[in-house]
Order: structure tokens, then C-alpha cells, then sequence
């Protein structure tokens, strides 16, 4: 998903020079200027770029760095070239590099030299971290939490609908034991939660502002960056300048999180698929969210779970490759940094969109109560409890499980059913069986039998739909 308008990179800067170029004799060559240019990317970062250099401006102006009227001019100018940007009428020069230098070459167009006094006492290392800070900020605040928030509102709705809904619970994708639909459902909402929190964990650390850091050793002119900060939305200045504008640990973390989010939908995702083959039957996707067959008529593939679980892969390779870039870097800044961005303006763009997704498919999937319960019906989903009852009555669990794994292996040879036997043929196996074996083997039984906490008893299950939706509603 895009951030805003963008035109293609085009026109050099009207000086026919890059911005350092006073220490060079010869122009960079053309090739090398195109591998050396970032703007085709970082150009999404105009807001945070203009954010953070509106901040700055009032604060040097306020620190007597800059004549109060042209920080007004920067701001103005600014606000400007934002709009420009914004209504798709701003061109992008490669030339320029990236987009520090074209926004600033902008405003320095439209009010003269008093733009030229925009980058006192500062870098495009400390500025461009700052922007990518300020990015991960609004991302997780505007993108990232919220569809977190819907996607589990989506499952918390189906949950809901489906209290009574029992379908096997698997282990090494063997039927094992039966449990609700919604408890099944509100495991991923546990995830998510857990994904929720290690989003805002990795916000606290990205809310430091490395303004005002400069190249890497600081500045002598004195500056506020308390202020800043503050301005920006910061928590407090970094402590160390090399740090400052060295640091990526907080892109990582933001990667490592998305990565964990990609795990938790590809798993959901793979059950999605799953459940929707003609073998389970659980459900069934709506025509919105699958496609067709160019050759046979007859399928409806589930394209967005597959899709979702394949796109997972690449926010893994966005992490790893983040992880590359930073691993033999010296302090401070190196122009490896530049590689920062595309992996992870790649990683968070994937997982908005997989989360978004995952939650439209949800209201429009028919969910099958009868081909679940049919298929709990057609193994032995209720054998723990047979061996849980024995153990109850005195036999040793290990001497138990062993004597229903005998009465099973049996009903396998007579094709029968737990709940279809006689008390006269359960005790052929334990003569402690008594009358009420036939009530203890029933599915719903099982179900209402697990009531320890996190358990899939009814009750616990609508302890934990409404311990979830309370903590929704505290969101607002």
C-alpha cells in the first residue's frame, strides 16, 4: 500500500550539482549516481521528513540559531511542498538523491535562501533516522494495531456464533479430543494479543528521537532536543549520538514482530485452507474471497489463505535480510543503512495487508457445525476420557491408557464406536467400567468435562469471549 501520490523521478537539480559536490572534481558517474539514489523508495517518507524539519526550524529559531521569520518561511514553504506532494504535482529528481535533498531543494525554490539555513546543525543521518522513527510510530499506531484490533473482533464475532459448534481438536494433524469452535478460534486471538503487545513493546523503543545528533558526533550549536522530541512526539532525546544514527534495532523489531504476526496468520491460514478442501469440509470461503479454475469449472480455490500464508515467507526474508545488512557494520552511520528501508517498508506493507485480509474473509465464511461434529463423531476423540474415567475409579492413568488403547484397537477391528458400546463390552476390558461409562464417552461430555483454566468447557469459554471482548471495549 502506498503512502501517498508519487510521480516518477525525473529532472536533475536545477544546478546541474549534487548538494556536497564542492569537495569533487568530476560528477558522479551516471551509473553510480543511479545505484547511489534512494528517493525511488524513501520518498514515502515526505511527512515524517517535513514533520521532522518543521521541528527543527522552530526550535533553532527559538535557540536564536535562525531569524524567527525564516523558520516562519521554512514552515510555510514546507506546508507547501507537502501540499505539492499530496496533490500529485511534485517532481521527484534522482539527482537529488533522496528524499532529504528533494524536499529541500524544493523549499529552497520557493522562498529563496532562507531554506538554505534549514540544515544548520543537522545530518541526513540524524534526519533521515528520525524520519524512519516517526514512519514506525504512525505504522503501528494507524496501520498495524488497528487491523490487529479488527482481525480479532472478526474472530471474536465467529467465536460468538459459534459457542455451541464442537469440531476435533488435532495434535500431529490426528483427530485427539473435542473442543469448542470458539475456543479453537480464541487461540488466535491469544496470538494476536501477544502480537498486539510486541508491537507496542517495540514502539517504546522507537519513540527516541535522535534529532539534533547530526553526522555522528553532535553539534556545537545549542540546541533543544528535548524540544524537538517533544514536538515530534518523542519520548525523550538519544542518550548517545553514534548510537543514534547507527541504530536500527527498532526497524528489527518491527520485522521481527511482523515476521511473528505472518507465523501466527499462516498458521490460520493453512487451517483455512485445510478446513475448505472437499476431505474436512469445515467450511466453506465466500465467493468474494476465492477464485476459480481457468480449466475446471468445478473449483473454488482459496487463494487469500494461500496467499497469506505464502507471503509469509517474504516478511521471514525482510527480517533476515535487516539482519544482514547491520550485522558487521563499525559505528556510526554507513551507507548499508540505505538498505534499511525497502525490507522493511516491505515487511510492514505485507502484514497490513494479510491482516486486513485475513479479517474481510472472516464474516463472509460459512462454517459447518455438522461436518465438524460428524468428524468428531467418526474417530475416537473421546478415548481420554474413557482413560480418565478409569483412572477416576482407581486404576492407574498408565494401566488405564493401556486398557483403552486395547478397547480401541477393538472397536477399530469391529468398526464400532466408543459411544455405541454395551456396558457388557466395555468391562470385556476393565470390570471397573459401571453404568455411567456411556454417559462419560459422549462428546459433549468431554467438552463439558474440561473446566480447568484455559480449559474448552463451555463455561471457560464464555469466561474467556468475555474477558476478550472487555478488553476490546477498553480500546474503544
Amino acid at each position: 500500500m502506498a503512502d501517498g501520490p508519487e510521480k516518477p523521478a525525473a529532472a536533475p537539480a536545477e544546478s546541474g550539482q549534487s548538494t556536497w559536490g564542492g569537495r569533487f572534481a568530476e560528477p558522479t558517474d551516471a551509473f553510480v549516481a543511479r545505484l547511489n539514489a534512494s528517493v525511488g523508495f524513501d520518498r514515502r517518507l515526505y511527512r515524517e521528513d517535513i514533520a521532522g524539519s518543521k521541528a527543527h526550524a522552530a526550535m533553532l529559531a527559538k535557540q536564536g540559531i535562525i531569524p524567527p521569520d525564516d523558520a516562519a518561511a521554512i514552515r510555510d514553504g514546507l506546508d507547501a511542498v507537502q501540499a505539492e506532494i499530496e496533490a500529485g504535482q511534485f517532481t521527484w529528481s534522482a539527482d537529488l538523491e533522496d528524499v532529504h535533498m528533494n524536499v529541500e531543494h524544493r523549499l529552497t525554490a520557493r522562498i529563496g535562501p532562507a531554506g538554505g539555513r534549514l540544515h544548520t546543525a543537522r545530518s541526513r543521518n540524524d534526519q533521515v533516522a528520525t524520519d524512519l522513527r516517526l514512519w514506525v510510530l504512525r505504522r503501528i499506531d494507524d496501520d498495524l494495531v488497528p487491523r490487529i484490533d479488527r482481525l480479532q473482533r472478526a474472530l471474536l464475532d465467529v467465536a460468538e456464533a459459534h459457542r455451541d459448534t464442537v469440531l476435533p481438536g488435532y495434535t500431529h494433524l490426528q483427530r485427539a479430543q473435542p473442543v469448542l469452535l470458539a475456543h479453537h478460534l480464541l487461540a488466535y486471538v491469544e496470538m494476536l494479543e501477544r502480537d498486539r503487545g510486541r508491537l507496542l513493546d517495540a514502539r517504546k523503543r522507537a519513540a527516541e528521537s535522535p534529532l539534533g545528533c547530526a553526522a555522528l558526533a553532535g553539534t556545537p550549536f545549542p540546541l533543544d532536543r528535548g524540544l524537538t522530541a517533544r514536538a515530534l512526539g518523542f519520548t525523550r532525546p538519544m542518550a548517545n549520538s553514534l548510537d543514534a544514527v547507527g541504530d536500527r534495532d527498532f526497524a528489527v523489531e518491527l520485522c521481527a514482530a511482523a515476521a511473528l504476526i505472518m507465523t501466527h496468520l499462516s498458521r490460520f491460514a493453512e487451517e483455512l485452507v485445510i478446513w475448505s478442501s472437499q476431505e474436512f469440509g469445515f467450511i466453506e470461503l465466500g465467493d468474494a474471497f476465492a477464485t476459480g479454475s481457468s480449466i475446471m469449472p468445478q473449483k473454488k480455490n482459496p487463494d487469500i489463505p494461500e496467499l497469506v500464508r505464502g507471503k509469509t515467507g517474504r516478511v521471514f526474508g525482510d527480517l533476515v535480510a535487516l539482519l544482514t545488512v547491520l550485522k558487521g557494520l563499525p559505528l556510526a552511520y554507513n551507507k548499508d543503512l540505505q538498505e534499511d528501508k525497502e525490507a522493511l517498508f516491505d515487511a510492514v506493507d505485507t502484514v497490513a495487508d494479510c491482516l486486513e485480509a485475513t479479517a474481510r474473509l472472516l464474516p463472509s465464511t460459512t462454517w459447518r457445525a455438522d461436518r465438524m461434529r460428524a468428524a468428531c463423531d467418526a474417530g475416537f476423540v473421546t478415548a481420554t476420557d474413557v482413560a480418565d474415567y478409569l483412572a477416576a475409579k482407581g486404576v492407574p492413568f498408565r494401566e488405564a491408557h493401556h486398557v483403552v488403547g486395547r478397547l480401541v484397537g477393538w472397536c477399530i477391528a469391529e468398526q464400532r464406536a466408543l459411544p455405541s458400546l454395551s456396558l457388557d463390552e466395555f468391562r470385556r476390558f476393565s470390570d471397573a467400567f459401571d453404568d455411567d461409562i456411556r454417559r462419560a464417552v459422549t462428546v459433549e461430555a468431554s467438552v463439558a468435562a474440561r473446566t480447568s483454566e484455559g480449559g474448552t468447557a463451555p463455561a471457560r469459554v464464555a469466561e474467556a469471549l468475555a474477558a476478550a471482548r472487555a478488553r476490546m471495549a477498553d480500546r474503544g
